[in-house]
């Protein structure tokens, strides 16, 4: 019992394929307690979806781009609980026109929301919870990458990149009162979120022949036991850390797998 006694927010659960879905469940198996959030027309989406994991859940309604929403939430969990061992942090958004190519077109504003709601609200969760944390905890958040340029992924690239950095950051500040900040890169799954991206099918054909360990875009278990690991006790020692769960594609440098001289 990985988690046991641990009383933990997860953020991010839409469908039965998120991987948000996959670490609530993981957690629960493993002796958590949880709770939920979800916003706007998303929030039925969680619903539906929380009846499909082992115990029932609570589903706390927070828009984590408005403090307001995260203190009245940090008030409900207090309530219930009086304090919170950790959180994961798996809400990201791009508009439209800040994905597909369209990098040197995209307008502030669009930055501005898409950085706001995928990098920042880390930061504001953090703070919002901190209170909660008295006996120190884990934070852990979903990335992808950044630190290279991907095809068509843009400005949620630079999110990503930033997320990465608040990680660290975090870790800094957050360290002496004996909370952890990791963040999680996954390879590409096959998640509502996923499809919002263009070109994401051939992202997961090249991935899946790249990586040394292989790579199955329908299956987030490996993720979320990263993530259960990261939120438990065993990874005591362990902050300020971006953890590949990604079947080792992120570490090579041509397709081994090939026997192309071209790709070697």
């Amino acid at each position: 019992m990985l988690l046991e006694g641990k009383r933990l927010l997860v953020t991010g659960v839409l469908t039965q394929k998120s991987i948000a879905f996959a670490a609530a469940k993981l957690a629960q198996q493993h002796g958590a307690e949880i709770v939920l959030s979800g916003f706007g027309k998303g929030l039925a989406l969680t619903e539906m979806s929380a009846r499909r994991l082992p115990e029932p859940v609570e589903i706390l309604e927070m828009d984590v781009t408005k403090d307001s929403d995260i203190a009245r939430v940090a008030e409900q969990i207090k309530q219930k609980w009086g304090g919170l061992d950790g959180f994961l942090h798996a809400v990201a958004f791009a508009p439209q026109n800040a994905l597909g190519g369209e990098f040197l077109n995209t307008p502030w504003e669009s930055v501005e929301l898409a950085f706001k709601t995928s990098a920042f609200s880390l930061k504001s969760l953090a703070s919002g919870l901190l209170p909660l944390m008295s006996r120190g905890g884990s934070i852990v958040s979903l990335d992808f990458d950044g630190r290279v340029a991907w095809p068509v992924y843009d400005w949620m690239g630079v999110c990503k990149a930033g997320l990465e950095s608040i990680t660290r950051y975090l870790a800094r500040d957050l360290g002496p009162h004996g909370i952890r900040v990791n963040t999680v890169s996954a390879g590409p799954l096959a998640t509502t979120a996923a499809k919002g991206i263009p070109g994401f099918t051939s992202l997961v054909d090249a991935w899946g022949s790249r990586a040394p360990l292989g790579w199955k875009a329908d299956d987030p278990v490996p993720v979320a036991k990263t993530i259960s690991f990261l939120l438990s006790d065993w990874s005591d020692g362990i902050t300020g850390e971006l953890i590949h769960v990604d079947g080792g594609y992120h570490a090579m440098g041509a397709d081994i797998r090939s026997g192309d001289p071209e790709n070697i």
